[in-house]
């Protein structure tokens, strides 16, 4: 399956008045493609301060002290503000817990929906238009490099072919766009009409209002008529169109609808027959106008799309592609040999950072900016697919050195400030005095620990290029080369498609459907404190989805709803996910609420992922007794015997536990629980769990009968 994100070894901590709190506390979790991800645990455990620092909106004292937060080739800690723009919200959305904070009370509901989709529409127009001139050049040189080398001539020849495609496809881009504002048009009138219609025949709305809405309704149907789109009845259309506008003068003095009830009617079949014609091929057509010296023929639409695609086909495009094909070839294997060469420094530094503690400072950056500079020239910008670990392992590298020696040069400053606060805690301790207060522990970088992550990236960077090279030779790079003219013309859409607020009122109504608000034009205009809890929630989702991201975090959606309205927003949220394709991370404390929607599990306490597995390993074969006692402290309809309550509270994290931060509070706990913390134990591919029961030499521990009791009846059911 497709990765979509990748958490690794993420660490967040905070700065307080009363020391630092370590909220998060080195996790690691992939998340992919289509799938919910559940993070489960106590407030307090981590999942919220997870799930912003994913979307890069902590809190000011917070403190990003390790990790790598991965998506599309980038590490989410380490890129700028601006950066973030485009992939917050676009890319990256959140439903957070209570929906009437999340919403503007004295903005309307609808300015609320389109307000984003009007920003983010101009800043994805100036992205996309740097990412096609960008990507198109940096093809263009690879052709070149591969097929012109030492041939100005051939290089000027090629360099012709990429403007002429630059040209024809914004002209390409200029017909389509004309077709689809005529069929946004129409789509809008057909809707509005229909609903008006109804209305007036039902004699729900006053004669001047429904007179005044028919007239932009009117209007609207008027910029359906385009070259391609309503062309053939276009005079019939426009003649019906001044008809109408000519009756709602007279049904404010009449009242009488039934004329214009005929009128719209009649619109609504010409636009609606519109709809069902063929869509011609915009992109052939838009070459065909551009170089062609001849007037486009009159025929038929199917028959015109074979004709221009042959056109455009044996003039152009199976030449332009063979060319392009080229440069990706040519990307590909200049990429090649550097991993290569990357592949032998890394055998070759690997020593200097073994003996890091020894080795003189500068020695060591020397090193890493050869490293960086070599891992730059080895990525092949001309992939789609981006390879994460590449992308990301300069910023890893680089800034993994910069923590090792800015711990060399602050360890021993920090240890003196620990052992004078000590000194004078120990001092009111003898005098008998008991102090109000903890000692923290002394904030110092653990060297060894540090040393040992340098090592891991630069054997996971080996590792990683060792299996490019072993795979080289089974890319398909026809298959690629058209990717790659599919990701242009994304592109160049992107630059001319504007977001209308028309275009953007028309969406938010779609979307206000999508969740479930009914009446969402009366909706549209209504504020927030006009909706119930449970629409409020819909709000928030329907805003979440307007840039149609690839992952949406749910940060405890249903927290302030009653039951009812609970499964109803957790049915929606599944629903959206698969006619979306949306990876879902959905963050909450009640494992009840994620039964039957989660596909995976992370269990998390005091800011460490305690169980991790498929929602079947976790509710079937759960093996850490905190996921023991989140389970036996929930409700089912079966249920006859006391539930168990969770004792004690969870750890101050400004003093994490030694051992196992659960160990207080587990009655199964051993001695090596207060003094040694359990590594990850693997219980199967999927399922592991970090708890000393699962160690060989451990006790035979039964699971609570509660939840062995209801493992049996959920069994039973199954069959």
């Amino acid at each position: 399956m497709e990765k979509k994100l990748e958490v690794k070894n993420l660490t967040v901590s905070f700065r307080t008045n009363n020391g630092k709190v370590q909220a998060v506390r080195g996790i690691n979790f992939d998340l992919y493609k289509g799938e919910t991800l559940a993070i489960v645990g106590e407030s307090g455990s981590g999942k919220s301060v997870t799930s912003k620092a994913i979307l890069g909106i902590s809190a000011g004292n917070a403190i990003m002290e390790g990790g790598e937060i991965i998506y599309d080739g980038n590490d989410l800690l380490k890129i700028t503000e601006e950066d973030f723009v485009g992939i917050r919200g676009d890319k990256i959305s959140m439903i957070f817990q209570d929906p009437l904070s999340s919403l503007n009370p004295i903005m309307r509901i609808g300015k609320q929906l389109t307000e984003a989709m009007l920003l983010k529409g101009k800043q994805r127009q100036k992205n996309s238009r740097d990412e096609f001139n960008a990507t198109l050049k940096l093809l263009e040189n690879h052709v070149n490099a591969a097929t012109a080398e030492g041939n100005p001539e051939l290089a000027k020849q090629n360099s012709q072919k990429f403007k002429n495609f630059d040209k024809f496809e914004y002209k390409h881009l200029e017909l389509e766009g004309e077709y689809n504002r005529a069929f946004e048009a129409a789509r809008e009138s057909i809707e509005e009409g229909k609903n008006l219609v109804f209305e007036m025949e039902h004699q729900a709305v006053e004669a001047s209002v429904a007179a005044t809405r028919a007239r932009e309704i009117l209007t609207r149907a008027a910029k359906a008529v385009s070259r391609y789109y309503v062309h053939d009845r276009a005079e019939e259309l426009l003649s019906l169109i001044a008809e109408g506008k000519a009756e709602c003068a007279a049904v404010k003095k009449s009242k009488d609808f039934a004329r214009l009830i005929e009128v719209m009617n009649k619109v609504e079949v010409i636009l609606s027959e519109a709809a069902t014609f063929p869509v011609p091929n915009f992109f052939a057509m838009g070459y065909y106008m551009t170089f062609a010296l001849e007037p486009m023929p009159e025929m038929p639409v199917p028959e015109l799309n074979v004709f221009l695609r042959k056109y455009l086909d044996d003039n152009f495009m199976l030449d332009f592609i063979a060319l392009a094909k080229k440069g990706m070839i040519h990307a590909h294997e200049q990429a090649m040999a550097v991993k290569k060469e990357v592949i032998v420094k890394l055998d070759e530094a690997r020593p200097v950072y073994e003996n890091v503690h020894s080795e003189d400072k500068e020695v060591v950056i020397a090193e890493t900016k050869k490293l960086c500079d070599l891992v730059e020239k080895s990525i092949d910008r001309l992939e789609i697919n981006k390879d994460s670990i590449a992308y990301t392992f300069n910023n890893a590298l680089a800034d993994t050195v910069n923590t090792y020696y800015k711990g060399i040069k602050n360890n021993d400053k920090e240890q003196e400030r620990y052992d004078k606060a000590k000194a004078k805690y120990d001092a009111k301790v003898e005098k008998g005095k008991t102090p109000d207060y903890k000692l923290a522990a002394a904030s110092v970088v653990d060297l060894d620990k540090t040393r040992d992550s340098l090592l891991v990236i630069i054997d996971r960077m080996k590792q990683n290029y060792e299996k490019a090279v072993k795979n080289d030779g089974t890319q398909d790079f026809d298959a690629l080369t058209v990717g790659m003219i599919d990701f242009l013309k994304e592109k160049a859409a992107g630059v001319v498609y504007k977001v209308t607020k028309a275009m953007a009122k028309h969406r938010a109504l779609k979307l206000m459907e999508e969740v479930g608000i009914p009446e969402p034009r009366k909706r549209y205009r209504q504020y927030p404190f006009e909706f119930s809890g449970g629409m409020r929630q819909r709000i928030v989702i329907a805003i979440a989805l307007a840039a149609d991201p690839d992952i949406l975090i749910c940060d405890e959606p249903t927290t302030a709803l009653d039951v009812t309205i609970q499964a109803q927003i957790l049915e929606l949220i599944n629903k959206l996910k698969v006619e979306r394709q949306l990876s879902v991370i959905f963050i909450t404390h009640d494992l009840g609420v994620v039964a039957n929607m989660a596909d995976r599990i992370a269990v998390m306490y005091a800011g460490k992922i305690v169980e991790y597995g498929t929602a079947e390993d976790v509710f079937y074969t759960p093996a850490h007794p905190y996921t023991w006692a989140l389970l036996s402290s929930m409700p089912d309809l079966d249920t006859n015997e006391k539930l168990d309550a969770i004792p004690g509270t969870p750890p101050n994290m400004i003093y994490p536990p030694k051992g196992d931060a659960f160990a207080e509070r587990n009655k199964y706990a051993m001695q090596i629980d207060y003094e040694l913390e359990p590594p990850l134990f693997r219980i199967s591919d999927t399922h592991a769990a970090a708890t000393w029961l699962l160690h060989p030499d451990a006790p035979k521990v039964e699971m609570p009968k509660v939840i062995t009791d209801r493992i049996a009846r959920m069994k039973e059911r199954r069959g």
